[in-house]
């Protein structure tokens, strides 16, 4: 009899913590921040300053981040009613953080493709630079090509796990050299002759060449150029698209007009740092001020 007692009490116990259990788990619907991650290294599109700006998040203790995505995510969690939160990750690290439910969404710059559909849902895009081109040093005989086939022998190199990398196999004959974890490693490799190009969408170049006035942009004849898919969209977590959460992301950036996105990409463009904000900013993330 006592057994059976015991056995029951126990029992109880049990359902009173799952219910427990319940009650306390949380959504991202549910949850007042909206935490979103990004590489915080992508300018225009997102970038890491000490300076606070009109359109800047807070980044922890460790700055601010802004750029194209930053305004896009601020946007977004107006509508949705939540503070925005970003949350600086390395690029592989962003789907990670996303299926660990460490960030809330992806808006990084980041172009669907089969692999990513894997471990993510996508919006649809938020931006389209329409059309890959090349970075290449003012001064060499790069800068006057039309065709991609003409880096056939040179050394070009990509950002690693993006399309950036993946496209450079498409010119017969490149040194297709190991991807660099970071767009501004590829602008440094170039400028001290790692590399003869850098592959690029149009919105990252522009910041690029004027930023560095050594470097120009190629951009190749219609038909002559590469084959590769240069919209960006939002991830969120895979399994979510049936979701009410990922239908009210997506209502949100719907609201978002053309005219608006474009206004806000000649914003970033015009504000993104300078080489010498970066290069202070890199001093400073090597004293331990930011990271």
């Amino acid at each position: 009899m006592n057994f059976k007692k015991l056995m029951a009490s126990a029992m109880v116990c049990a359902f009173a913590l799952t219910g427990c259990g319940s009650n306390t788990a949380t959504t991202s619907e549910d949850k007042d921040t909206f935490v979103v991650g990004m590489e915080c290294a992508y300018a225009p599109f997102n970038w890491q300053t000490s300076e606070k700006t009109d359109t800047s998040v807070k980044l922890g203790k460790s700055g601010y981040a802004d750029g194209y995505d930053v305004q896009i995510a601020k946007k977004i969690a107006k509508k949705l009613g939540k503070k925005l939160v970003i949350k600086k990750t390395a690029w592989d690290g962003l789907i990670p953080a996303l299926e660990g439910d460490e960030i809330d969404a992806i808006i990084a710059g980041m172009t669907k493709d089969k692999t990513r559909e894997e471990g993510a849902d996508f919006t649809t895009p938020y931006y389209d630079s329409k059309g890959m081109i090349m970075i290449v040093r003012k001064d060499g005989e790069e800068a006057g090509y039309t065709d991609i086939q003409q880096f056939t022998g040179k050394n070009i190199v990509g950002q690693k796990s993006t399309n950036y990398d993946s496209v450079i196999d498409q010119i017969k004959g490149v040194n297709h050299v190991t991807p660099k974890a970071t767009y501004p490693e590829m602008v440094l490799a170039l400028q001290q002759h790692e590399v003869d190009g850098i592959t690029a969408e149009m919105a990252v170049a522009k910041g690029v060449v004027e930023a560095n006035p050594d470097l120009t942009v190629v951009q190749f004849a219609d038909g002559h150029g590469f084959d590769c898919d240069t919209t960006v969209s939002i991830a969120l977590k895979e399994g979510s698209r049936d979701s009410e959460f990922f239908k009210k992301v997506q209502k949100a950036l719907d609201s978002i007009s053309d005219e608006e996105r474009e206004e806000m990409m000649e914003h970033a463009v015009e504000n993104q740092p300078t080489e010498e904000d970066r290069k202070s900013t890199r001093l400073n993330s090597s004293h331990g001020k930011l990271s």
